[in-house]
């Protein structure tokens, strides 16, 4: 009888005696699970990176011009923070994992970055660290071109025309925010009209954290709110910053599912707007030309920003070279 026909005859004998037949065959390799201990410590290690993705990005928003979303494309968990906040009700002991994880980490760069940022850089370097944060904004427009999948610009008319609205689209949104007075969203007073209006301004500031190419720390710049938060920070003088932050909070959710659904469905529209807001940004956090030594170095400065944020955006294209290739 061949191997087949036994078998067969096993689970036509299990069938009618109502008993569990063994298979004579060792099971392969694959469809053995894992132990539980190979288990978390998979996922221990993944924390782990977790947590130093979070403190890069993290560090580098502290930086007026380069963007948290950008700096997350780059490390490779921009995807990943998009989904596990848009799915925190639908998977939500994964996503508040993932997340809660990236927020320590993120936390701890913040932190950490903003002593030196207050007490250091801009209280002694002001000219040339402002025209670096210029080159890094500068450095991050490829990075919007290339999630835009944008390989060349169409010039015909129709083309044109359809580039010139969307990126006028992101300089209106630029001018918008400069005409909102300085400070409108200054923490401190909690009166229940200031309590609502720092909740707008979180969402505001939201739109710059999810949004890659734009940088949350430009936007404080631009809505006059930088100094006073990393002087607050530095201090741990937080209770202030509840109601922005709470905004922030409720502007990420709604702003992430928004975008979501705009990029699968609108994905070179979208980044050209985004665009439009990098390039309109630039001039609003130009200080004006610095005299004697110190035009040089502001020079040497905003090259040496616009190299770097350009670097780190280029290290993302081996990775997706390579797991194309897989």
């Amino acid at each position: 009888m061949s191997e087949s026909e036994t078998n067969a005859a096993n689970e036509n004998e299990a069938n009618g005696t109502g008993l569990a037949v063994t298979n004579a065959t060792e099971p392969s390799p694959e469809s053995v699970p894992p132990s539980s201990s190979a288990t978390g410590i998979r996922r221990w290690r993944s924390d782990f990176i977790t947590f130093l993705k979070g403190l890069w990005v993290g560090a580098t928003m502290t930086v007026p011009g380069v963007s948290g979303g950008s700096m997350a494309i780059i490390v490779g968990c921009y995807d990943q923070l998009i989904s596990s906040v848009s799915q925190i009700f639908q998977k939500p002991k994964a996503s508040l994992r993932f997340l809660t994880v990236f927020m320590i980490g993120s936390g701890l760069g913040i932190f950490t970055i903003a002593k030196v940022m207050s007490d250091v850089l801009l209280a002694h370097f002001p000219m040339p660290t402002r025209f670096f944060f210029m080159g890094a904004v500068a450095g991050g427009i490829p990075l919007v071109f290339r999630e835009a999948k944008i390989s060349k610009l169409d010039f015909k008319p129709k083309g044109v025309l359809r580039f010139l609205v969307l990126i006028g689209l992101g300089l209106l949104t630029v001018w918008g925010i400069a005409q909102l007075p300085k400070g409108l969203f200054a923490p401190g007073d909690l009166g229940p009209l200031a309590i609502l209006i720092q909740l707008v301004g979180g969402v505001v500031v939201a739109a710059a954290l999810v949004l890659p190419g734009i940088s949350t720390s430009q936007m404080l710049l631009m809505l006059g709110l930088y100094e006073d938060l990393v002087a607050r920070v530095k201090s741990f003088d937080v209770l202030p910053l509840i109601p922005l932050g709470v905004g922030v909070l409720v502007g990420t959710f709604l702003i992430t599912k928004a975008l979501e659904r705009l990029i699968e469905r609108y994905p070179q529209a979208t980044y050209m707007i985004i665009l439009g807001f990098v390039l309109g940004s630039i001039p609003e956090l130009f200080p004006g030309l610095p005299g004697g030594i110190e035009l040089p170095v502001s020079i040497v400065a905003a090259l040496a920003g616009f190299a770097i944020i350009y670097f780190l955006s280029n290290l993302k294209k081996p990775q997706e070279a390579g797991g194309a290739q897989q």
